[in-house]
């Protein structure tokens, strides 16, 4: 696909090139901006991790630029034999699962990632937007799973899996899973996973798993700081983003490889209810206009919650038709 660029791209390489001051008439009479629209894409900039000086009179120079998610940078700690062998990185780009489809439906390489510095439209689950500024991990891994069409669902819990092993190796950080798939610390969210899938009546054409993780975003919007934190936030170190997406497609392939052998969870799950921060513990469960409180007791071979009432009898909970919170919050 050809590769979006947008006006602060512009004004980035602008300051790139000049590897010396530019004044801001010239930018604003190059890309007929204001002033104020200047700075503001240099103040966003900034925001991204970009070190830039700004002096009256002369303008703004770049001092320096922030770790960039590309193939070399990735590549330097990779240690997967198929998974990302192919890395395809967007500076900006609208979604990376819309990219990434757009390969799939070109039967692009096994293992193939899309990966960028920020997103403009991404998306969470049931269609919610995902909000993706600079400074955290967005990435879509391309797959063509041979299982049937009702066994992709659990590919998104092996991802899960992946990322919560993968923050805890590089960063340190202690992390969980809230059923299905998204990876939390402290109680609040560090990364969703969205995972899309093209087939027919019987058959998988492709899947793309889409994660986005908050690495070092150290702000939230008012209606999301309640439920969502960052890597950076909840350590106090800048995450080296490179490594730690190199340990999440490790630990990926090998989980993904197990799952193929076996077509369900069956060999896994034992490792996701270890992780599974409901385990033990009275949840929510959300049906339409109904709610339901019940214990969550770990999953089954194919990936659904297993949960018990109050009289020991217990049944399965399909992800897609409910959601699952805590009694006294999101998790």
């Amino acid at each position: 696909m050809v590769k979006q660029t947008n006006t602060k791209e512009i004004v980035l390489k602008m300051l790139e090139e000049k590897k010396d001051y530019v004044s801001g008439q010239e930018i604003c009479d190059e890309l007929s901006l204001s002033r104020t629209a200047v700075w503001k894409h240099i103040k966003s900039l900034k925001s991204d991790g970009y070190e830039i000086d700004s002096v009256n009179n002369r303008g703004y120079k770049l001092i320096s630029s922030p770790e960039i998610l590309d193939k070399e940078h990735i590549s330097e700690h990779l240690n997967s034999k198929w998974i990302a062998k192919d890395i395809i990185y967007l500076s900006s780009t609208d979604s990376t699962n819309i990219q990434a489809k757009y390969y799939g439906e070109n039967n692009h390489k096994n293992g193939t990632v899309v990966v960028t510095q920020e997103q403009t439209a991404g998306r969470g689950r049931r269609g919610r937007s995902w909000v993706s500024p600079a400074g955290n991990a967005y990435f879509s891994i391309l797959l063509y799973p041979d299982v049937r069409v009702d066994r992709a669902s659990m590919i998104t819990l092996i991802a899960a899996m992946a990322v919560a092993r993968a923050v805890k190796e590089t960063a340190s950080l202690d992390t969980m899973i809230k059923w299905p798939n998204d990876v939390v610390a402290n109680g609040k969210k560090i990364c969703g996973i969205l995972t899309e899938s093209s087939t027919d009546l019987e058959y998988i054409q492709y899947v793309v798993v889409g994660i986005g993780i908050n690495c070092n975003q150290t702000e939230f919007d008012d209606e999301i700081k309640a439920t969502a934190t960052s890597i950076s936030l909840e350590t106090g170190k800048t995450v080296d983003r490179s490594k730690l997406l190199a340990k999440v497609f490790e630990y990926f392939e090998k989980y993904y490889e197990t799952f193929i052998q076996t077509e369900d969870m069956s060999k896994l799950h034992e490792q996701y209810n270890e992780l599974l921060i409901n385990k033990g513990r009275e949840v929510k469960i959300i049906e339409k206009d109904n709610v339901r409180v019940m214990k969550a007791i770990g999953i089954n071979d194919l990936g659904a919650l297993i949960v018990e009432n109050e009289n020991g009898n217990r049944e399965e909970i399909i992800s897609g038709e409910v959601s699952v919170r805590g009694l006294y919050g999101y998790v």
